[in-house]
């Protein structure tokens, strides 16, 4: 910007309407805190210093600001007594307000964009305006303050709703909240807003009426999209507000070269990072921080969350956080990939698999109805259907560690600590209780015995030992097998 700039944003109020413990403007959309959104919103000002006034759950909020933008200064307003109020004790916060642009901007606004915010404070700084509003044309603007100009179509006043003549209720351009002001004429203006009004609050806007009275310049800024202005104040709101932004930021990925197969079904956080030929489909939510590589499939029916996911990688019916997919990869149907959980490229995860702290090498599958807890399985392994990783002795985790092109059979139980060597193999309801050497082959079922005529003898008169009989060719001639106390 051509000068300085100081942004003051106003997050004291406790938004009882939302009727949650967790304040309002720290409700989520798109996978950010709505003051979350108008803080990048701030970013694209560059601006001088940021002031962010706090007062409900003040320690959570400004952690929360601060978290997201360490060199916010923090105003405590303890007592909720209007806009005016909350930009003087922002004002008081600072060492030096210095000259330049002040704009207030509000928490609560997610559609808020950083290329309306830049445009709106340098029109205020070419007119060299010593308030300006950012306004807005809506169908129903019921809740806000009117715009009132005059014959010449500058800014005479702006009127709350419960201040509102019924005229003034008429008016549809409406205070977005966000404003702008010459920094010397909000010093001195300040102490001069007073609360003869229906709230008894000291109003910001009132600063219009005295910037008039001292024939200085008061204009608005009309912005073309309104959605930008909208506040969330209960959980329908936040819901609506939700579904736009989401729509924008699909319709953003599509134009940007990402196939999104059912849009309405799709639901993409502000921070996800897609390369072009990406395709998505039905069913799908990409939150947090994802990052999907060119060519690669989700969908239908995905969660993922803080995921990576590889160049021409395949996910389907997946649930999956904190995991790494690699390239040419395949995951899915109805897996569940917990944090920790690293696919190597071309490796599978595949139908009805639990991960958690696994690291599954390049090549290597662990294609059908698994639990693969704090494990590290090599290069080119399969790991046979129905395996349990036991990792957990009920005192601590411990680690099992799969060898390279090991060949594990079905329903095999890993009891770790343990390790089976490269090229090693393991039979079928194996238990693994001790390290199996490179190249051996670990089973630990006794050899098979075979009862003839238990189900004869053990079940007469079922129809299992009618099928039994019938299949002997000799249902005369039973004889009674030996007893075995594990067969009954």
């Amino acid at each position: 910007m051509s000068s300085t700039v100081t942004v003051i944003v106003l997050a004291a109020g406790g938004g009882t309407r939302m009727k949650s413990k967790t304040m309002k403007v720290l409700h989520p959309v798109a996978g950010r805190s709505m003051i979350a959104h108008v803080l990048n919103a701030v970013r694209a000002v560059e601006p001088h210093q940021v002031v962010a006034v706090v007062g409900h759950q003040r320690e959570a909020v400004g952690q929360h600001i601060q978290d997201f933008m360490p060199d916010a200064v923090l105003a405590v307003q303890e007592e909720q007594r209007g806009t005016g109020h909350a930009v003087r004790v922002a004002v008081e916060a600072l060492e030096d307000l210095g000259d330049g642009t002040v704009i207030v901007a509000t928490g609560d606004t997610p559609l808020l964009q950083g290329e309306s915010l830049r445009a709106f404070a340098a029109e205020h700084e070419a007119a060299q305006r010593a308030v300006s509003v950012l306004t807005a044309v809506v169908a129903d603007p019921f809740g806000y303050g009117r715009i009132v100009r005059d014959a010449d179509g500058d800014v005479e006043a702006i009127v709350e709703e419960k201040d509102a003549k019924p005229a003034e209720r008429e008016i549809a351009e409406i205070n977005s909240g966000i404003l702008a002001f010459d920094a010397s004429f909000l010093v001195e203006a300040l102490p001069r807003i007073g609360n003869d009004n229906a709230k008894g609050e000291y109003y910001l806007t009132d600063l219009v009426q005295l910037a008039r009275d001292a024939g200085l310049t008061v204009g608005a800024h009309a912005i073309d999209d309104p959605w930008q202005t909208e506040g969330a104040n209960d959980r329908e709101e936040l819901a609506i507000l939700g579904r736009e932004l989401n729509r924008r930021i699909v319709g953003r990925w599509m134009r940007e070269g990402v196939t999104v197969m059912d849009p309405e079904t799709t639901w993409i956080d502000a921070d996800v990072e897609l390369a072009q030929d990406v395709t998505i489909l039905p069913g799908t939510q990409l939150l947090g921080a994802t990052v999907v590589a060119a060519d690669a499939v989700i969908g239908p029916d995905c969660t993922l969350k803080d995921c990576e996911i590889g160049v021409g990688a395949r996910v389907v019916r997946t649930h999956a956080e904190l995991a790494v997919v690699g390239q040419e990869a395949t995951v899915g149907p109805f897996s569940y990939l917990r944090p920790g959980t690293k696919l190597g490229a071309r490796g599978k995860i595949g139908g009805f698999v639990e991960t958690k702290n696994a690291d599954i090498g390049e090549g290597a599958k662990v294609p059908h109805l698994s639990y693969v807890g704090d494990a590290e399985i090599g290069e080119g392994a399969n790991i046979g259907a129905g395996t349990i990783f036991a990792n957990y002795d009920g005192v601590a985790k411990h680690r099992t560690t799969i060898g390279r092109h090991a060949k594990t059979a079905s329903n095999n139980t890993f009891v770790a600590p343990v390790e089976v060597g490269d090229g090693a193999a393991t039979g079928a309801g194996t238990v693994v209780r001790r390290d199996v050497p490179p190249g051996a082959l670990a089973v630990s079922a006794g050899p098979q015995r075979n009862l003839p005529g238990w189900a004869q003898a053990k079940r007469p008169g079922t129809a299992q030992a009618r099928a039994a009989e019938a299949a002997s060719g000799d249902a005369t001639e039973v004889t009674p097998p030996e007893e075995d106390p594990e067969l009954g």
